[in-house]
């Protein structure tokens, strides 16, 4: 079966999309032949909805390239949608300058022209993720007051988007619904205006940045792998039905990493999966990297069933909304790098199985009383160092030594690393034993793992949950695992950048 004829199959299930940017539309797809070759390459890569974009970086497609692209796409088979980036759109932002200024009335006044004539020709329309501010004119400082910055953007921005974006383009087409797409940088959303809470309120539909490329490149951040996972999980509890899929690109990534940034986004239950963005893989790492996604495509469809509406368990990990990292930035990615099942939630519940909390629990008013709850229930409790040194060390809980370099996690002995897990996984009898950078999952009544080392990876698993555990789904082939019993569970040897979903 041909990857399209499979990815039409499955489209229900999980749906794979691309962007065509405005340039694109202007240089990829502004005759019959361009469009011809892009049809093929969608349906060679089993993408099966394209978003066709009518503003980026200050330029405007015209309308009949965009309508001729919207209506041949719809002919061949395809789902069409719109986006638009707010990206060079009017008064520079006195810090990134491609970001506007929106106390500029000008400026606003464009934005809500680019969106009425996104409308006008789309019923849905996706926002890239620069729709923010960061800009601190005199302007800007006159309309914050006394406000903090957050406190200031994120009101702002929200009525921004509700007056100027929302209602306009509502006003222009009855039916049109338009989605936000959040950026990964999840700790820093609320001081540039990203409130997803009341952003999530009032958008039809949520999208998830979930780009982390290579974990060591310097130019985009060293994200790790799992950043992915839990940003699609938190931002998905928030936005619920509304949450769409995850979105990312080949932008300082390896093939592997690649296609786990689809993993990730997938075991995160994303509905969909768009591959940004034509012009770019078609270029550089690109081509290399769609290969490798398309040779693991059909099993990514059977991951996509394996967890679909399945409940996850393990350790509670909350981030509160708009709160802040201290010393400790985005040390969920790192701490699921370390074989703990995390579940990711905007709440701190007491009654959770086992929690972890971190310098972002401050935000909650109530958590002085909620560590006490949980403390005295005997539940399992790690905390970090930087919350321990703010609230003191919970009695019966465990510290995290992050020391201020949430990297400096997986550094942590194998030894160091049993004892941590010891202790929280002690409600699923479950023991873990496995290197850094091997991640854990708790899904439905399946043990997934994966390893992010670059050799294979030794794993074993024992207890009452890991009894009857056998091969199910693996990636990206069968080949290289060598699965053996043990006592009281298994053990696993598995290959380089690899995962397996084993059932009972």
């Amino acid at each position: 079966m041909s990857l399209w004829d499979l990815a039409l199959q499955n489209k229900d299930l999980l749906r794979f999309s691309t962007l065509f940017t405005a340039q694109n539309v202007r240089d990829l797809l502004a005759d019959e032949e361009g469009i011809r070759a892009a049809v093929e390459w969608c349906r060679g890569t089993g993408v099966t909805k394209v978003y066709i974009e009518s503003f980026r970086n200050g330029y405007t497609a015209p309308r009949d390239l965009l309508e001729r692209a919207r209506d041949r796409f719809k002919e061949e088979g395809f789902d069409v949608a719109g986006c638009v980036t707010t990206t060079e759109l009017g008064k520079r932002s006195t810090g990134w300058k491609i970001i506007a200024c929106y106390t500029d009335e000008p400026t606003l006044r464009k934005l809500q022209e680019v969106f009425e004539y996104a409308a006008s020709i789309f019923d849905l329309i996706m926002i890239d993720d620069f729709l923010f501010t960061d800009c601190e004119c005199e302007s800007c400082q006159k309309a914050k007051g006394d406000r903090s910055w957050a406190e200031f953007r994120c009101e702002l921005m929200a009525e921004v988007c509700r007056r100027r974006i929302i209602e306009p383009a509502k006003s222009v087409n009855p039916n049109a619904k338009l989605i936000i797409k959040y950026p990964q940088w999840y700790d820093d959303f609320h001081n540039r205006g990203y409130d997803v809470v009341r952003e999530t309120e009032i958008f039809d539909y949520i999208w998830v940045g979930t780009e982390t490329r290579d974990p060591d490149n310097e130019r985009w951040g060293r994200k790790m792998q799992y950043e992915a996972y839990y940003i699609m999980r938190w931002l998905g509890e928030i936005g619920g039905e509304k949450t769409g899929g995850g979105w990312f690109d080949p932008y300082g990534t390896s093939p592997p990493t690649y296609v786990e940034q689809a993993r990730q986004t997938i075991l995160a239950d994303a509905k969909e999966v768009l591959l940004f963005c034509y012009g770019s893989l078609l270029r550089d790492t690109g081509p290399a990297d769609v290969e490798r996604l398309r040779g693991e495509m059909p099993r990514l469809f059977e991951l996509a069933k394996l967890v679909r509406g399945e409940p996850t368990y393990g350790v509670s990990a909350p981030k509160p909304p708009n709160s802040d990292p201290g010393s400790e930035p985005y040390v969920f990615d790192f701490v699921g790098m370390l074989g703990l099942p995390l579940v990711p939630t905007s709440r701190i519940d007491p009654n959770s199985p086992a929690i972890f909390l971190s310098y972002h629990a401050l935000k909650d008013p109530q958590l002085k009383e909620k560590v006490d709850e949980a403390s005295k229930s005997g539940k399992p409790l790690l905390i970090t160092d930087g919350l321990a040194d703010r609230i003191g060390a919970p009695e019966g809980g465990a510290v995290l030594p992050v020391r201020g370099d949430p990297r400096s996690l997986l550094s942590l002995s194998r030894d160091e690393l049993r004892r941590i897990r010891e202790g929280m996984l002690s409600p699923w009898e479950l023991s873990f034993d496995a290197p850094t950078r091997v991640s854990l999952y708790l899904i439905g009544d399946r043990v997934i793992v994966e390893n992010f080392n670059d050799e294979p990876a030794t794993v074993k698993l024992a207890g009452g949950r890991a009894i009857g555990l056998g091969p199910g789904l693996a990636l990206p082939s069968d080949e290289g695992f060598k699965l053996k019993p043990i006592e009281g569970g298994l053990e696993i040897v598995m290959p380089p950048r690899s995962l397996i979903a084993l059932e009972g």
